[in-house]
């Protein structure tokens, strides 16, 4: 089952489109970041329509979706009752499955990133790779949706995609075991871990983060489709998907999910690892090889792969999950400044 949150742009959902207030748009009484107002469904695809079966705003909306993807998982063949009329696909407006999860982590999964990257740099790879599931935490209040416009934040002037793969998790727990995760996934959608890599170089030079230079935005998408569909096979094997990126409608990027070197079983037992996960939860997979511009300039020049601009159009692709397209807007937002007037203490005096 593909389930979405939508509202319905001709009128029949009432309400207004959302994402107008997306990251980098910072409009006065605007919608943020994956949010939107009254009209918000919940609903799964049928074809080229839209099945309502409620509301799809705020908490409620979120848990919604997981007890309807959780439900879905438990049996494939559900079709809940319809709450309204079909809604056309081209009709709606779609909007992040999973607005403003607990938390967002994102992995280190792919070992062809990981190891490009590292040999572009001169480094081998390092042998913890290859037994810990690294992650960051990246901001749950900045998930956007289907086309939402993205900025580069202040001081940016290198802003990237990563084309990666994320569940949701539809239980929590603590010291979860590799069996469980077949039933504490409750699906997946596309990723774009937005980043601003000239921001992340200097922070990252002060042996923490990255902050700023990711906390931007994250786009999760189109829909949330569920574990008994994208991945049969269960959650300890990778399905095969091709996964792809493109610019301005240039295919810049193409890898396959199954590239993956940990499962997402072994990512949520790591993130549950002496600590508690939460319904809600994302986990994104990482960059996938080839999956991001800082990669793709490393080995074929930065003239052949630019970073992004305003007026750029990316979209990421994965088989069996969709594309999530987002415009690439000029940022307006004031960049920070130390403050002047503040006395700094002195150390050692």
């Amino acid at each position: 089952m593909r389930i979405c949150r939508f509202v319905d742009a001709g009128g029949r959902g009432g309400g207004a489109p959302a994402g107008t207030g997306g990251a980098g748009s910072g409009g006065a009484g605007a919608a943020g970041p994956g949010e939107a107002g009254p009209g918000v469904r919940i609903g799964y695809l049928d074809g080229e329509v839209i099945v309502p079966v409620g509301a799809g705003d705020g908490p409620a909306g979120l848990e919604a979706v997981l007890d309807l993807a959780m439900a879905a998982n438990a049996d494939p063949d559900l079709r809940p009752r319809p709450d309204g009329d079909p809604v056309p696909l081209a009709a709606a407006r779609l909007l992040a499955p999973v607005a403003e999860p607990p938390s967002i982590r994102d992995y280190y999964a792919f070992e062809q990133h990981v190891r490009t990257a590292r040999s572009r740099r001169g480094l081998e790879m390092h042998p913890d790779w290859y037994e810990l599931p690294v992650f960051y935490f990246t901001n749950p209040a900045a998930v956007v949706g289907p086309g939402d416009p993205v900025a580069a934040p202040p001081r940016s002037a290198e802003l990237d995609y990563e084309l990666e793969v994320a569940c949701v998790l539809g239980r929590g727990g603590v010291d979860l075991r590799l069996e469980d995760a077949e039933e504490a996934v409750a699906g997946f959608m596309v990723m774009n871990d937005w980043s601003a890599r000239d921001v992340q170089r200097r922070e990252m030079a002060q042996s923490l983060g990255p902050a700023k230079g990711k906390d931007f935005a994250t786009s999760l998408g189109p829909t949330l489709v569920t574990a008994a569909e994208f991945a049969p096979g269960g959650l300890r094997e990778v399905p095969s998907a091709v996964m792809t990126a493109r610019v301005n409608g240039i295919e810049w990027s193409r890898a396959d999910l199954d590239g993956l070197w940990w499962s997402f079983a072994e990512m949520l037992v790591y993130a549950s690892e002496a600590a508690p996960v939460r319904r809600g939860d994302v986990l994104g997979s990482g960059t996938c090889g080839t999956g991001c511009i800082l990669e793709l300039s490393l080995v074929h020049g930065a003239d052949k792969y630019p970073y992004l601009q305003p007026g750029d159009e990316v979209e990421l692709e994965v088989a069996g999950l969709g594309v999530l397209a987002n415009p690439v807007v000029a940022g307006h937002a004031p960049g920070f400044q130390p403050d002047p007037d503040r006395m700094r203490p002195r150390l050692g005096q």
